[in-house]
């Protein structure tokens, strides 16, 4: 993998010099990584990008050439450029697993390490995370819309570059995507490919006819045909299905059809009936262009016949909203053997952070079902035996007492003094359990629209922290 040490902001390092000279770079702090609520769209989000933040951590290194370069800047000492030659990450790393269903304001991602260590990872932990969740929720959205139909993700030309389409699919797929056209990621984590041809292919050829049949003959097992270069329902299908009656006289099935413009409603219902009057019941209906999980579901309401849906632009740069808003934040430092809290205060309640050192619980009810996640300290234990009574954290009046239920800790231990104790899954595996992990939640959660607002909710004992001490810093200003 990339050495991606560098992939920092500056202002990293000068906090990390900063720590040096003031003789803090061995405190130990804890910071959690958590996304705020932006828009509607995110209302919930799907956890994606460990793989990747794991990588980079286990390649924490300042090569000679970063620091040549840093010295170049006259910005440090020769003891500072010494201290990041010897660089290595030696904290703890706390996540949610990838594919897991996750809420604003919940720690994703916890990191306790010495403070000059913690800083630096900062701006790529976000970089990385940010992107992948905000991909993942998006492709979520999409599948959710499709209600069945296979989703293949064809975004890589429209991707803000390189990373950005590679990570952008692999994160598609842990959304619940079934392929992708990018070969590399392909390539790179074993998902699947799909493809067929461009206009392109058939412009190149006297006739769309003779288009057609060479691509058949080439991919006879795999022939699926766009239709709408010229005139949809006048030219392409008629010579779709002549050369799907060739296919089937030589011994082969036809895959299907493309659409990538036009009435995608009506065109899509006029080639499966079509299709279905020659003999295809089982050739598919394939369309694209510029479709989202809006478009897809109003194209399901009017009754479209479109088995596969290949969306691109719109899901690998998650149009409507293109920031997840991911932040790191101090929440505890270590002295003399224990963690005192810590606490952001803003002006903005949404921006006054959750002080100490914390857990995160989804709550089940006896069928399963998630009703509930609680943001805890990390040293409370809870007896599930007992009656759970959670309270709105704004709204402490809204309340809600438990007395069948079970607990689950999301956070799982990645890093343990800076050795790797987590074993990651493959790909296909994460998408697995991202799916199955969707199915327990209710569908009012899940609306594309107006989505009902899942209660993520604080213990006791972290919400009388938490006042008290904004209750004291106002007091003292």
């Amino acid at each position: 993998m990339r050495n991606l040490t560098m992939l920092t902001d500056l202002y990293q390092l000068t906090m990390m010099y900063g720590y040096q000279k003031c003789g803090m770079r061995n405190e130990r702090a804890v910071f959690d990584m958590f996304y705020r609520r932006n828009t509607d769209v995110t209302q919930y989000a799907i956890m994606a990008g460990l793989e990747q933040l794991i990588d980079y951590i286990k390649n924490l290194r300042f090569d000679e050439d970063a620091l040549t370069y840093l010295e170049s800047l006259n910005l440090f000492d020769d003891e500072f450029i010494q201290s990041l030659r010897d660089f290595r990450f030696t904290g703890d790393i706390y996540a949610v697993p990838e594919g897991t269903i996750v809420f604003p304001g919940e720690p994703l991602i916890r990191v306790s390490a010495p403070i000059f260590e913690a800083q630096l990872i900062e701006t790529a932990l976000l970089n990385i995370i940010n992107h992948q969740t905000l991909i993942a929720t998006k492709a979520s959205r999409v599948v959710q819309a499709a209600q069945g139909g296979s989703i293949l993700e064809f975004g890589l030309r429209r991707a803000q570059g390189p990373d950005a389409g590679i990570y952008g699919a692999r994160a598609a797929i842990i959304g619940g995507c079934d392929a992708t056209s990018n070969v590399f990621t392909g390539e790179m984590f074993d998902i699947p490919l799909r493809g067929t041809h461009a206009h392109s292919w058939v412009m190149s050829f006297p006739t769309e006819l003779d288009a057609f049949r060479a691509y058949a003959k080439f991919f006879p097992d795999s022939c699926l045909l766009l239709v709408d270069t010229y005139d949809t329902l006048k030219s392409g299908m008629p010579n779709a299905i002549t050369v799907f009656n060739e296919l089937r006289a030589a011994g082969h099935e036809p895959a299907g059809i493309r659409l990538d413009s036009g009435d995608l409603a009506y065109l899509s219902r006029e080639a499966r009936r079509m299709l279905d009057e020659a003999g295809f019941p089982n050739a598919k209906v394939c369309a694209s262009g510029d479709l989202d999980e809006y478009l897809i579901q109003d194209l399901k309401l009017q009754g479209a016949r479109i088995d596969i849906w290949g969306v691109g632009t719109k899901l690998i740069t998650s149009s409507d909203c293109p920031a997840l808003g991911g932040v790191y934040k101090l929440s505890a430092e270590l002295h003399d053997g224990r963690y005192i809290p810590k606490i952001k205060i803003s002006e903005n309640p949404a921006k006054i952070t959750n002080p100490g050192v914390k857990m995160l619980y989804r709550i089940y009810d006896e069928y399963g079902m998630a009703v509930a996640d609680l943001i805890a300290l990390d040293h409370e234990t809870f007896n599930e035996n007992e009656p759970l009574t959670l309270f709105d954290p704004v709204d402490t009046w809204k309340t809600m007492t438990l007395t069948r239920y079970s607990m689950k800790k999301l956070l799982v231990p990645i890093f343990v003094e800076g050795k790797l104790v987590y074993e990651s899954p493959t790909l296909s595996e994460i998408r697995k359990y991202s799916k199955n992990d969707l199915l327990t939640f209710w569908d009012q959660y899940k609306r594309l629209t107006n989505p009902h607002r899942y209660k993520v909710d604080l213990s006791d004992e972290l919400w009388m922290l938490k006042h008290s001490m904004l209750k004291n810093t106002t007091a003292t200003k």
